[in-house]
């Protein structure tokens, strides 16, 4: 039987700190770790290239402190060093499954990773390896969804595929309300304009504006995220038109 030719040849995931947790309330869970470097494992052996920005949120959330008060600026430089902390471990998990893996920070951080270089980036790509984007854009005032999108944007991804703890995008939020009604497709348009909680609006703009196709899907469903790549219609699909 000959496996089906995946939707994508190169893709950006974006992963949330809190997508490591499990069901911890710190730190990042060790089965949940192996399941998405499983996964991701299996969307590489399709041959399709991968790229993965991962948030921090799981160890320290810059925004959150600021608002209690803490610098801005310097707590969203401990929030870029927890996303370094992050993407080193899933640059671990995915090697003990014998794919290669390179972690490529924003910030000079030369003795654990490298530093970010498109070019670079697109190479490693191109030879199969996974690239684990860290510390967001190294500007604070940025999300790391944020730094999704502009990665997925500079590398020529096919589609920026958003991991969440529900199925797609919501007319509001699903946990709080069970009838609210998810949507199969929507516009980027009708995003920012109902205020939708997808990405932020900086986020949304920009995969807008350079017309880079946007997926929403519930990573604790295992095998979505393969079911995607493989271009069943899971989750929402956020576009242009």
């Amino acid at each position: 039987m000959t496996q089906a030719k995946p939707r994508y040849t190169r893709i950006l995931v974006k992963l949330s700190g809190e997508a490591l947790l499990g069901e911890s309330d710190y730190g990042i869970d060790p089965t949940v770790l192996k399941r998405i470097a499983g996964e991701l494992s299996d969307i590489v052996q399709m041959g399709v290239q991968v790229a993965v920005v991962i948030g921090g949120g799981n160890i320290f959330r810059g925004a959150g402190l600021a608002r209690a008060g803490m610098d801005r600026v310097a707590a969203d430089h401990m929030g870029m060093l927890a996303t370094v902390m992050n993407s080193l471990a899933l640059q671990d998990a995915l090697e003990s499954l014998g794919l290669h893996a390179r972690v490529m920070s924003a910030i000079r951080i030369n003795e654990v990773c490298e530093d970010y270089i498109r070019r670079r980036a697109v190479r490693h790509l191109e030879k199969g390896r996974i690239a684990v984007f860290a510390a967001g854009t190294g500007n604070p005032f940025f999300t790391t969804d944020t730094a999704a999108a502009l990665r997925a944007i500079e590398i020529n991804a096919d589609v920026l595929l958003k991991a969440t703890k529900v199925n797609g995008v919501y007319s509001e939020d699903p946990l709080r309300n069970p009838a609210a009604v998810r949507y199969a497709h929507i516009t980027f348009d009708k995003v920012l304009t109902d205020r939708l909680s997808v990405m932020d609006a900086t986020a949304i703009v920009m995969c807008r504006d350079n017309r880079l196709p946007l997926r929403v899907f519930n990573l604790n469903n295992p095998g979505d995220l393969t079911r995607i790549v493989r271009g069943e219609d899971v989750g929402t699909a956020v576009t242009n038109e």
